[in-house]
C-alpha cells in the first residue's frame, strides 16, 4: 500500500529552486506513482503564493508556476477540510498543513521545518525531511 503524505510548502519551493537536492528528488518521484500526497485548497493557495513571491521570476513565469500547480492539483489527493485544528501548532501558519494531514488520514508530513510540527507528533504523525522520507521508500 502506498504511503499518503502531505508536502510542506518549503519542500515544493526548494524542489523548484534546485534540481540537486532531496526535495527535487522527492517531487521527481510523483509521476512514478510510488506514494500519494494530499492537497487542500488552502495548501494549494499557499504553494502558489509562495512560488510566485519567492521563485526567480527571470526563470519561472506565472504560466510556469500555474502549470506546475495545476499538475499538483491533477495528481494530488484532494482533501476537503471539515474541521479546523486551530490553533494547535506553535506557528499558526502551519496549522493548515496539519489540518489536511489529519483530514486525509495521511500519517506523514514532509518538511524542512520539523521543529514547527513538533506538537503534531503527539497526534501520532511522522514529521520527516525529504531525505528521511525517501529513505523510508527504499525500506519498502
Amino acid at each position: 500500500m502506498k504511503q499518503l503524505i502531505v508536502i510542506d510548502t518549503n519542500v515544493i519551493f526548494s524542489a523548484l529552486q534546485s534540481n540537486k537536492g532531496k526535495s527535487f528528488e522527492l517531487i521527481s518521484k510523483i509521476p512514478k506513482d510510488i506514494f500519494d500526497f494530499a492537497i487542500s485548497v488552502p495548501l494549494i493557495l499557499e504553494y502558489e503564493a509562495v512560488l510566485k513571491r519567492k521563485l526567480d521570476r527571470t526563470i519561472f513565469t506565472d504560466s510556469d508556476i500555474e502549470d506546475f500547480i495545476n499538475y499538483l492539483c491533477k495528481v494530488g489527493i484532494r482533501t476537503k477540510l471539515f474541521y479546523l485544528w486551530r490553533p494547535y501548532l506553535k506557528d499558526p501558519f502551519d496549522d493548515h498543513v496539519l489540518e489536511v494531514t489529519i483530514q486525509s488520514n495521511a500519517r506523514t508530513i514532509v518538511t524542512y521545518n520539523k521543529k514547527d510540527f513538533k506538537e503534531a507528533e503527539n497526534l501520532g504523525l511522522k514529521i520527516l525531511t525529504p531525505k528521511e522520507f525517501l529513505e523510508t521508500l527504499q525500506e519498502v
